[in-house]
């Protein structure tokens, strides 16, 4: 019996791990915290809320006492840590709010786990979840690697760079045993609409403007969800203590390219003629410290721990823009907000 628990586990990444993990292993118990803010939906797990190795709890990784509390009440022996603030544009408007929850939530839960092991670290892991975006900007040719130096370029990705260097500190400072994995961009099923692809997708059903930041020429690399999830679990379970593993999809597309190639799909899906949403690409004016090109080797993941990606793009895009497509009803919560409501309904009786 393992006593695991994710963070941030109703958020749109969170949600496919957690439901890998209590589905695949029945002798964990899984303990989902999410404090439910605007990108955590409940809905999202609807089926598999009433699993007897699940739990829900409520709660901001930022108020140390309650963390406390849930480690000692659960005994956690392991932590998935995804909880984060991960929109860029949010961070430039509102860089308090990351620093608060990406840098003080994960050192809440560092000191909690530090605390509750009182140096007993035997079958204990803390994983740390982050980003390829803590590494900055490539040109146009090159890969980030697991030794790429750090160069944040938004307030996002500098809270993110700040906790991976805490994560680190735990481990070296107290012998914390600790994993860390940096991802591509992820898309797929149950993604908060402020993110491109669905809002994309969204924007093409209801033929509103697709705006585009400068030329397009931006690249990305794309992950699909499950196949993090996958990644995720991997590690958790063969990760070498104290490594970094980057987990890409070995998909790169210019944000340009990979609209075209959502309005095609969309088009075709609804029955539209092909080329009926190009009208909508709309090029407005570029973010503010705005990184060219994100590219990860995942060749350590590959070569160590047997990991990689089992879809390409154009295949994860047609199951993406289907989902969204026959989920409409959940989009439509989403957008509304009414989606909320649902913690209300089955958690406050």
């Amino acid at each position: 019996m393992r006593n695991i628990l994710v963070t941030g586990g109703a958020g749109f990444i969170g949600s496919h791990l957690v439901r890998l993990l209590v589905n695949k292993y029945p002798d964990y118990h899984i303990i989902n915290m999410d404090v439910l803010t605007y990108a955590g939906n409940l809905e999202n797990l609807k089926d598999i809320e009433n699993k007897e190795n699940y739990t829900f709890i409520k709660c901001d990784i930022c108020d140390v006492e309650k963390v406390n509390q849930v480690f000692k009440k659960y005994q956690i022996d392991s932590v998935i840590h995804l909880a984060a603030e991960s929109h860029v544009d949010r961070s430039i408007k509102d860089p308090f709010s990351f620093a608060r929850t990406n840098v003080m939530g994960t050192l809440s839960l560092l000191q909690a786990a530090k605390e509750t092991w009182n140096g007993n670290f035997t079958n204990k892991l803390f994983y740390h979840v982050s980003t390829d975006e803590v590494y900055g900007s490539l040109e146009e040719e090159g890969f980030f690697t697991e030794e790429t130096a750090y160069d944040p370029h938004s307030p996002y990705s500098a809270s993110k760079a700040s906790s991976d260097h805490f994560v680190r500190a735990f481990a070296d400072t107290y012998g914390l045993p600790v994993v860390i994995s940096n991802c591509s961009n992820n898309y797929g099923s149950y993604q908060f609409p402020e993110k491109l692809i669905p809002l994309f997708i969204n924007n093409i059903v209801n033929n509103k403007p697709l705006p585009v930041y400068g030329t397009g020429e931006n690249v990305r690399d794309w992950l699909f969800v499950d196949d993090h999830a996958r990644a995720i679990d991997v590690i958790f379970h063969n990760g070498k203590l104290g490594e970094t593993y980057n987990i890409g999809g070995f998909n790169e597309w210019k944000n340009i390219d990979l609209i075209k190639v959502m309005i095609k799909t969309v088009d075709r899906l609804l029955g539209r003629e092909e080329g009926t949403s190009d009208k909508l690409i709309t090029y407005v004016t570029d973010r503010a410290g705005h990184d060219l090109r994100y590219a990860i080797d995942s060749s350590k993941l590959k070569n160590e721990l047997g990991w990689e990606p089992s879809l390409q793009f154009e295949e994860g895009i047609e199951k993406t823009v289907a989902w969204y497509l026959e989920n409409q009803e959940w989009l439509d919560n989403v957008t509304s907000g009414d989606y909320q409501a649902y913690y209300q309904k089955m958690y406050t009786k």
